[in-house]
């Protein structure tokens, strides 16, 4: 018999569900984790792509030199100019860029499959690579937000970019910022310095051809810049052409009738890249960088009618195979011209401001700014004698000795002995002291022969300490900007001193031009100066001032081998009144004034022949501190004569 279960009784457990399959456990824990990748990816490059400067308006870095008047000098990095607006443009400007580039610029969302799809079989097509599959928006976010690098991560903050940039901005926005930034080859960004440059025309006033050549350009902007391949570019423009009529924008007559363009530049060229005061002044603008993204022009204190006489003297003196500097500074020591040798092109070594030679007899206003501190005056009597220093004998030019004479005289005939004597009266230190106030900031040794300028300095740093004498203030210090930060290189920190005893300089150094070494050099103004030779006529320079200009020539060779008969009385000097001749717009002097020795020591010439004397001096000498000058000549007699060595 069977028993009935009771109704009431609890119904039996119901049987577990089977086990899933391990299969399935593996599928869903890799969609999890494949999800969990997925969200930190997307963060990652929401953290890492520069979103929020993407919607900023770009620029490529660079920087442009502007003269005193304003006009550019020179420029480092891309040659970029304001953005333009397509809705100012010719419709075709734009209409033609986007024929060659996305033709479904207005209709995709920033990546466009079918564009890809269509580069693709193209390409397969030809064989090659010919097309790309790169929206306008992709490009734009490609070449200004992100590296060159061909990786997964760049790829994605690529795409990551681009649909950012169609939804926060419209496609007129996209366009402007693409024809805006593109790089249309010979390091010009943008279509308004593309216009400028290959054109010489506002983007506003392209033809339909000059638009169809850059439309063409940003392909392979390397190899098709008309200005290095204008076939190539003409072919490219002339597809750009067909494709404007097989989109709509243009009848296919327009296309097969348009003249093509060529490459029209601006009448006085580029602006140069590279030029001996930009390479000077570039170090200068560090202290004026900020966070500024872009073109940053920075006006300097070139001037350009002073630096186009600068170069004119200087390719107009007969230098042979020498090399020659040339510095011309305001009174306060604004830089308004700079040639730091023949041709840049050839060599961009500045011999302005990178290369240290001995300045000779240029260094001798040191020596006698410090005489004049311990009570010296231009008028105090120095015996012109031979002299020995240990077992040193610092000798005149040919031996000449004048005797008994006034400190003025004897600067401005450039006597090495009165130099030396006067230099171990007062002290060598201050010789030293005297130069360092001024601004001389290269190393001196203080031995017997730095009276001599065996030291080496530099020409800009020599002209700047003149500036000081010129204006009665020092230490004036060389400067290329109009603005430079407070305290940049001391300049704008350093108080200024009154030179006291800078009136009795400027006597001496017009005794110079007058009737002394630097007569070559004599204005029609007061003019005053110092010439300086070194040894085996190795350096030549003259440093004068007249009106309110500095200026320093240097001539000689890189490899400090002698230049013979080559004094810094004759070509410097000449090279110098040149300038200024043309820089103050005056006359040079009719007839230079007679020398004091009534005769000019280079020649038997009469003393009205420009052929002034040079001053070398000899190697420095080992001698003690203690040594002082024994008098080794002939004593001068009655009247101030000296018996002179018999001449050749």
């Amino acid at each position: 018999m069977l028993l009935r279960r009771n109704a009431s009784a609890p119904p039996a457990a119901a049987l577990p569900p089977p086990p899933t399959p391990w299969r399935a456990r593996v599928v869903k824990r890799a969609l999890k984790l494949g999800a969990l990748i997925l969200v930190l990816l997307i963060a990652w490059l929401a953290f890492t792509t520069p979103l929020s400067r993407s919607l900023q308006p770009i620029a490529a870095p660079s920087i442009t030199l502007l003269s005193a008047e304003g006009e550019p000098i020179a420029r480092r990095g891309a040659i970029i100019e304001a953005p333009v607006h397509v809705a100012d443009l010719p419709p075709y400007v734009g209409q033609a860029f986007i024929s060659i580039e996305d033709r479904r610029f207005f209709h995709h969302i920033g990546i466009d499959p079918w564009g890809i799809a269509r580069a693709m079989l193209r390409n397969l097509r030809l064989g090659r690579v010919r097309e790309g599959g790169s929206t306008l928006t992709q490009q734009l976010a490609r070449t200004s937000f992100l590296s060159p690098d061909r990786t997964f991560g760049r790829k994605a903050q690529e795409a990551l970019i681009t649909l950012w940039l169609e939804a926060w901005l419209t496609k007129e926005e996209i366009l402007d910022r693409y024809l805006s930034n593109a790089y249309f080859g010979d390091n010009v960004y943008g279509l308004r310095a593309a216009a400028h440059h290959y054109f010489n025309t506002d983007p506003e006033r392209l033809t339909l051809a000059q638009a169809a050549m850059l439309a063409g350009v940003v392909n392979a902007p390397s190899r098709l810049a008309p200005t290095g391949n204008l076939e190539g570019a003409q072919q490219r423009s002339r597809r750009v052409l067909r494709m404007m009529a097989e989109v709509g924008y243009i009848s296919e007559a327009k296309a097969r009738n348009t003249t093509l363009a060529r490459v029209r530049r601006a009448p006085d060229g580029d602006v140069p890249t590279g030029t001996y005061f930009a390479d000077w002044v570039l170090p200068q603008t560090g202290a004026l960088e900020d966070e500024a993204y872009g073109e940053r022009q920075i006006h300097t204190t070139l001037e350009g009618d002073m630096q186009r006489y600068a170069v004119r003297a200087i390719r107009r003196a007969n230098l042979g195979g020498a090399q020659a500097a040339l510095v011309a500074m305001r009174l306060d020591g604004r830089v308004v011209a700079m040639v730091g040798g023949r041709d840049y092109s050839q060599s961009a070594f500045n011999r302005a401001t990178q290369a240290r030679r001995q300045p000779g007899s240029a260094f001798k206003p040191f020596v006698y700014l410090a005489a004049f501190r311990a009570g010296m005056t231009p008028n105090t009597p120095v015996n012109d004698v031979p002299i020995r220093l240990g077992n040193w004998e610092p000798a005149n030019y040919g031996n000449s000795y004048r005797g008994r004479e006034l400190l003025r005289d004897a600067f401005a005939e450039s006597s090495n002995s009165v130099a030396v004597q006067t230099q171990e009266r007062v002290g060598r230190r201050n010789v030293i002291r005297a130069a360092r106030d001024l601004g001389i900031t290269s190393p001196l040794r203080a031995d017997p022969s730095l009276a001599l300028g065996t030291n080496g300095v530099s020409l800009i740093e020599l002209t700047a300490a003149y500036a000081g004498i010129a204006s009665g203030r020092y230490p004036i210090r060389a400067h290329g900007l109009t603005e430079p930060s407070p305290g940049w290189l001391g300049w704008g920190a350093e108080p200024l001193h009154r030179g006291h005893y800078f009136p009795m300089l400027r006597d001496v150094m017009y005794a110079v031009t007058q009737r002394g070494t630097g007569r070559a050099a004599r204005l029609s103004i007061p003019t005053f100066g110092k010439t300086g030779t070194t040894s085996d006529y190795r350096d030549a320079w003259f440093v004068g001032f007249a009106g309110d200009l500095v200026v320093g020539i240097w001539v000689g060779n890189d490899d400090n081998t002698p230049l013979p008969g080559t004094t810094g009385g004759g070509l410097p000097a000449r090279i110098w009144r040149a300038f200024m001749v043309d820089a103050l717009g005056i006359r040079p002097a009719r007839a230079p004034a007679v020398p004091l020795s009534q005769t000019d020591r280079t020649s038997s010439a009469p003393a009205n022949v420009q052929a002034p004397p040079p001053e070398p001096q000899a190697p420095a000498p080992q001698v003690p501190d203690n040594a002082a000058p024994i008098p080794v000549g002939p004593a001068p007699q009655p009247g101030g004569a000296t018996q002179r060595p018999p001449t050749n």
